[in-house]
């Protein structure tokens, strides 16, 4: 199916995590991709806040990474239509935005480079607490963090991600365009305990045992801070 919607228990996990998640009082900004699941969580979970924050942007880089039809955008006409009455900016959306070739084809190097396109934007945003609502498949580019990625039959089909599970993360330090993002210690410490993270050599080689991607249906929060 093209763009599914939401499942009632999908819904369902959208309003358990508005309950449990820790920070709405510090969210300045809502990103999302344009897929219509995670447009909808963004909207679900993050309802107290859209006030505040103002329209959710959906930001097309940031959808998830396979061509299979339901990792796979509806027209943009059709979601213009579908969110007229709800609180989206849809005005970053290109009329390719859903081809699945080019700079949306789904292998590594495309992946790589809208993944860093999408660090880049939010890193140059003045807000200071940004959630980004994205993909199972499309968060380890994002993050460049490959633990947990498993693979089957030649494919992968799983993620290191639950769906809605929610992950901090701040820029480093690195005064470069890469604009790499590392998990806070007191999300890890959330969802791991005191699990040491991964080196960014470690992350690195980890990466170069992937292939491309096929993965489940998922949306992720991301709480990014600057």
């Amino acid at each position: 199916m093209k763009d599914p919607l939401l499942t009632p228990f999908g819904e369902k996990q959208c309003h358990d995590l508005a309950q449990s998640f820790p920070d709405h009082e510090s969210i300045d900004l809502l990103v999302c991709s344009p897929l219509r699941r995670t447009i909808y969580t963004t909207l679900l979970a993050f309802s107290q806040d859209l006030d505040r924050c103002g329209n959710v942007i959906a930001l097309p880089e940031a959808q998830e990474t396979a061509d299979v039809p339901c990792d796979t955008g509806s027209d943009v006409s059709a979601l213009r239509q579908e969110m007229a009455d709800k609180p989206v900016d849809l005005s970053r959306i290109t009329d390719d935005w859903n081809c699945k070739i080019g700079r949306w084809a789904p292998i590594a190097k495309a992946l790589e480079k809208r993944a860093k396109e999408v660090r880049q934007w939010l890193k140059a945003r003045p807000e200071k607490g940004i959630v980004l609502v994205t993909h199972g498949g499309f968060v380890h580019y994002f993050t460049e963090d490959w633990t947990g990625y498993k693979e089957s039959m030649g494919h992968f089909t799983r993620t290191g991600w639950a769906n809605v599970e929610h992950r901090s993360y701040t820029f480093t330090d690195d005064d470069d365009d890469e604009a790499h993002v590392h998990e806070t210690s007191s999300s890890r410490e959330r969802r791991k305990g005191t699990e040491k993270p991964l080196t960014s050599t470690e992350r690195m080689e980890l990466r170069e045992t992937t292939g491309k991607p096929i993965q489940k249906d998922a949306a992720q929060p991301l709480q990014a801070k600057a």
